[in-house]
């Protein structure tokens, strides 16, 4: 049974997901454009969201996945940056 002080968070993750399966370069069907990877950061953005999501909760969370998210230009060159 699904708490609703979770329903929030279940359903950011879940568009997350569904992001990954379909328009993302590193984990849906695009990637055989870029079949090495083609995120700066490992975990990737996505990855990095959901594990976010769930450690942290979805303000709190989401907060942290927004960051990332901005971290992720061309004057960054990114790395190994695990959710702490």
């Amino acid at each position: 049974m699904l708490n609703f002080k979770h329903y929030p968070r279940f359903v950011a993750i879940t568009i997350i997901k569904f992001y990954q399966k379909t328009l993302s370069f590193d984990h849906g069907v695009l990637k055989i454009f870029h079949p090495y990877g083609y995120c700066r950061f490992r975990p990737t953005c996505s990855e990095y969201a959901i594990s976010s999501l769930e450690k942290y909760g979805f303000i709190r969370g989401g907060l942290k996945a927004i960051w990332r998210i901005m971290r992720c230009n061309p004057w960054n060159k990114g790395g190994w940056d695990p959710v702490k």
